[in-house]
């Protein structure tokens, strides 16, 4: 679902965004395909996107068929698009062991796809061959998932099937449990064939495709200027620029990586043009596109699983992720502000910027989007059918620029991208399934809850910290959608133990699932932005994690006070919670940067960081105390600021 930009001559990063992409982002290291080869896997491509639109918008299938078949399909094309390790890759080639395993792996779902009713019916009588089959699929897609999403993953799957085989299981027959776990992950819906890979066939594949089509509306262009044109003439524009363009293209698209070359090539340069360090330029392009994941109405692939897990409309799930996505970018931009003042840097000059009122002429661009968040809202049409319209509308509106308007050959490239894109999330989405099957299967996520809330006794904020660290460990290397998919069937159920609400437990491991992307030590999107800035990849990621410092507030803050969700609340609460939690953020921001209206002092550093984590705590006496004790730091520096306008960071 990623956007990539138009490259601009002017500020064109002095990289090869290409090779940044393969290294950072598995995504981008597929075969080389040229000529009439190119023709063909595009072709067989596009019939994927067509074939998954068929079957989620008109067929009536048996859930069992659907699922395998587009299983079969992304086993297939996995092995046709990734080659099987990263370099140099030869043009229109692959390896006859390739063709043995697509071939192989392909056959083992269809199997299950042709002899469905069959195996349905057939209770636990399977014999030793389907058991191969079973095996065999497994492989494959454990192979497929390698190739395109990396090997954390998989590192985690083979450990809660190996514990399965060896302890967690009690047939005594060796046989007996491995029968019992490839029947159980394979030929039922409860290992690859569970809630992910259900979620991504229905839903997550047709946006996939609409992120495709929007794309080449340019409407990702249109993100940066609109930007330029609002917030580049201010104090360290570009910056400025960077957050606010990637908040608005995060409504569309949900790759952290992808959006940081994308807006990186524009805005990190300009960046370091204005006067910004260059791991502060790349951090501050990571943190804000990784915010992507989180912003309403598209919030990556997780979202649609959230709604499943939770059994709440889609709709509804949008909504609620609103005011903490705010808050994070309102962190961000608070922070790229103060670190612009303290260094005095000025914003685009005029002649820079782009002119507004041309822009306006092309705010049509945004109407797919608005027809999608319209028909989301309302609930007139199913998310698949919203979706749908949506791609017609954007075919649409490419007919008002030449430059952009879809050809056949685009519409062809469109529908391939589409279908290329969903390989990543589905091979995700299918070994997520396998970990929270094994860890169900064998009953260890009932020994993982109860050992947690054992530990944790009655303090919810415990609990809190623990699962914070598991999904951050965790992901670290694995993809967003896999990763809230492990920690929704282990920790989200912790927190729910302990008293905070279903949606806000789903809310906080998805979003310390996120910030992954900028942990160190493998902040994926935070080196990428450092590759663009010519920086030092270990400083861009502790900088880009100290921007994003608001991820790391907003989940606790939910989930300590769920009225952020609009949980339970009234519209006074909502204000409340809504200005305490920004002025909570304002000053931690304050605190991390040294800066306000100068430089602060290490007792006024503190004392704004206690007052901004009080915030945090839902009470009338810490709100009370968090406030004055900002509000004693604000009054400080505003008395002191003319007397003290020199003093060193401190």
């Amino acid at each position: 679902m990623a956007l990539f930009k138009k490259k601009n001559p002017e500020a064109e990063a002095p990289m090869d965004l290409d090779a940044v992409m393969k290294k950072y982002d598995r995504e981008s290291n597929v075969r080389v395909w040229e000529g009439k080869p190119r023709l063909v896997v595009n072709c067989i491509l596009a019939s994927f996107s067509l074939f998954c639109l068929y079957v989620t918008l008109f067929a009536s299938w048996l859930e069992e068929l659907r699922l395998t078949s587009f299983m079969a399909f992304i086993i297939f094309l996995g092995f046709l698009v990734f080659p099987a390790k990263k370099g140099q890759q030869k043009t229109n080639h692959i390896p006859w062991y390739d063709i043995v395993m697509m071939i192989a792996g392909t056959g083992a779902f269809l199997y299950f796809t042709f002899n469905a009713l069959t195996i349905i019916q057939q209770g636990t009588n399977f014999a030793w061959y389907q058991i191969l089959i079973g095996i065999v699929g497994i492989l494959a897609l454990a192979e497929v998932c390698r190739r395109s999403v990396g090997l954390p993953i998989l590192c985690v799957a083979a450990f809660f099937i190996v514990y399965a085989l060896i302890w967690g299981l009690a047939n005594p027959s060796f046989w007996g449990r491995l029968n019992y776990t490839v029947r159980y992950l394979f030929y039922s819906k409860e290992g690859i064939f569970s809630t992910p890979v259900n979620v991504c066939s229905k839903f997550i594949v047709v946006f996939i495709i609409f992120g495709a089509f929007l794309e080449r509306t340019g409407i990702a262009d249109f993100f940066i200027n609109i930007s330029n044109a609002v917030v580049g003439g201010f104090s360290g524009g570009p910056a400025k620029v960077a957050v606010v363009a990637s908040a608005l293209e995060g409504m569309v698209s949900g790759s952290s990586v992808a959006n940081t070359v994308g807006s990186g090539s524009v805005t990190i340069p300009l960046m370091k043009k204005t006067g910004y360090k260059p791991e502060f330029a790349g951090a501050a392009e990571a943190a804000a596109s990784t915010g992507g994941q989180i912003m309403p109405p598209i919030m990556g692939a997780a979202a649609f699983l959230m709604a499943d897990y939770v059994q709440l409309p889609y709709s509804v799930i949008a909504v609620k992720a609103i005011l903490p996505a705010v808050l994070y970018f309102t962190g961000i931009f608070v922070a790229v502000h103060l670190e612009a003042k303290k260094l005095g840097l000025r914003g685009l000059t005029k002649e820079e910027l782009p002119k507004l009122k041309p822009l306006l002429k092309q705010v049509y661009l945004l109407l797919p989007l608005a027809v999608l968040i319209y028909l989301v809202g309302t609930s007139q049409r199913s998310i698949q059918y919203a979706a749908a319209i949506a791609i017609v509308v954007a075919i649409v509106v490419t007919l008002f620029n030449k430059e952009y308007r879809i050809t056949p050959k685009r519409l062809l490239e469109a529908l391939a991208a589409g279908g290329q894109g969903t390989i990543t999330v589905a091979a995700a989405c299918g070994v997520a399934g396998i970990v929270a099957g094994t860890i169900t299967m064998t009953g260890l996520a009932n020994m993982i809850i109860n050992g947690i809330v054992a530990l944790a006794g009655d303090h919810v904020i415990i609990a809190l910290f623990l699962t914070m660290i598991c999904c951050i460990v965790l992901g670290m290397g694995v993809p967003t959608t896999a990763n809230y998919c492990i920690m929704a069937s282990t920790c989200a159920p912790i927190l729910i133990r302990m008293g905070i609400p279903a949606v806000a437990a789903h809310f906080f491991v998805f979003y310390f699932g996120i910030v992954a992307d900028l942990t160190p030590p493998v902040a994926l999107a935070a080196y990428a932005g450092a590759a663009i800035a010519q920086a030092n990849p270990m400083k861009t990621a502790l900088t880009s994690t100290k921007l994003a410092i608001a991820a790391f507030i907003v989940p606790y803050i939910f989930a300590l006070n769920p009225a952020l969700l609009f949980i339970d609340t009234t519209a006074v609460e909502v204000i409340t919670i809504c200005a305490t939690s920004f002025i909570g953020i304002f000053a931690i921001s304050a605190a991390l940067e040294g800066y306000l209206f100068q430089h602060m002092t290490w007792p006024q550093r503190v004392l704004s960081a206690c007052g901004g984590l009080m915030l945090i705590d839902p009470g009338l006496l810490t709100d009370v105390v968090g406030v004055a004790l900002v509000g004693v730091v604000v009054v400080m520096q505003y008395v002191t600021r003319g007397k003290a306008a020199n003093i060193p960071a401190a």
